[in-house]
């Protein structure tokens, strides 16, 4: 190993967060965005206000915290940090009995937490200081704690992502909304919004449990928006982050094919004229 890795590795793990495997992490997202591109229509992030997506987070250590509606979560905030923050490691929490079949994703980011102990409710905070420290690094915490569906009110959240934010120095703390409807195509949109970001380490001081109940709100606000823009099933109000599977396929496709040639049409297999995968 040369002096410079061994001398970065060492610096990661004094600071509470484990080495990442940028080689690794790059071989995984090949795989990563092949397999979500197969399972979704597309992975599509809801325009702002101001016509933008994500927001601003240059110079800021900065956590990301979200609900959590499926076992997609964590693949969709990759692409996410590779499509929006490249310039990002991606880190966060996951149960470490799960870690513990995919040792690899170590390599990536993922942290191993027991969630049912106060030594894992340690290490979460200490990994979650660390990020705090620095500018590099991106930290998502499934803030649920559990699946849960994206319309359930009022919102509750695990109060590790409170004390997250009570103990930390300086940055920013951003509610991001997913959710997994059914548009027109056979396979699912994944949709993701941000909301407004929240600076840490301001005055005056909130307790972790004023922090909860805030971000809860936040959060909260970030979904009713997203619900109500998943609902008008409009693609132009979102920016598409990758596009997966479109059409039926089998003897449905073949017939919308054939009627297509006949009438001397370019053959668009979606339903939602949004044109072939890509």
């Amino acid at each position: 190993m040369a002096a410079g890795e061994g001398e970065r590795r060492a610096s990661h793990a004094a600071e509470g967060l484990p080495p990442f495997s940028k080689p690794i992490f790059r071989w995984f997202m090949w795989y990563v965005r092949k397999y979500l591109a197969k399972n979704f229509h597309a992975v599509r992030l809801l325009a702002g206000e101001d016509g933008g997506s994500a927001p601003g987070i240059a110079g800021e250590p900065v956590i990301f915290y979200a609900n959590h509606p499926g076992w997609w979560d964590p693949l969709v905030f990759l692409l996410i940090g590779q499509e929006c923050y490249p310039d990002r490691l991606v880190y966060g929490p996951i149960d470490a009995a799960a870690l513990g079949k995919y040792r690899l994703l170590e390599r990536i980011g993922f942290i191993g937490i027991d969630p049912h102990s106060r030594a894992g409710a340690a290490r979460f905070l200490r990994t979650v200081r660390a990020a705090g420290t620095r500018t590099d690094v991106i930290y998502w915490i499934t803030a649920q704690g559990e699946f849960t569906d994206p319309r359930a009110r009022p919102l509750t959240l695990r109060p590790g992502v409170g004390h997250a934010a009570a103990a930390a120095e300086r940055g920013l703390i951003v509610p991001v909304a997913v959710e997994y409807p059914f548009w027109n195509e056979r396979c699912p949109e994944a949709l993701v919004a941000f909301g407004t970001p929240r600076r840490l380490g301001g005055s005056p001081a909130m307790s972790s449990e004023e922090w909860t109940t805030t971000l809860a709100k936040d959060l909260e606000e970030a979904q009713d928006r997203l619900s109500a823009a998943a609902m008008a099933r409009d693609p132009s109000r979102f920016r598409p982050l990758l596009r997966g599977r479109v059409g039926v396929g089998g003897i449905y496709d073949v017939g919308r094919r054939v009627r297509s040639l006949m009438r001397g049409e370019r053959f668009d297999p979606s339903h939602g004229g949004e044109g072939p995968a890509r």
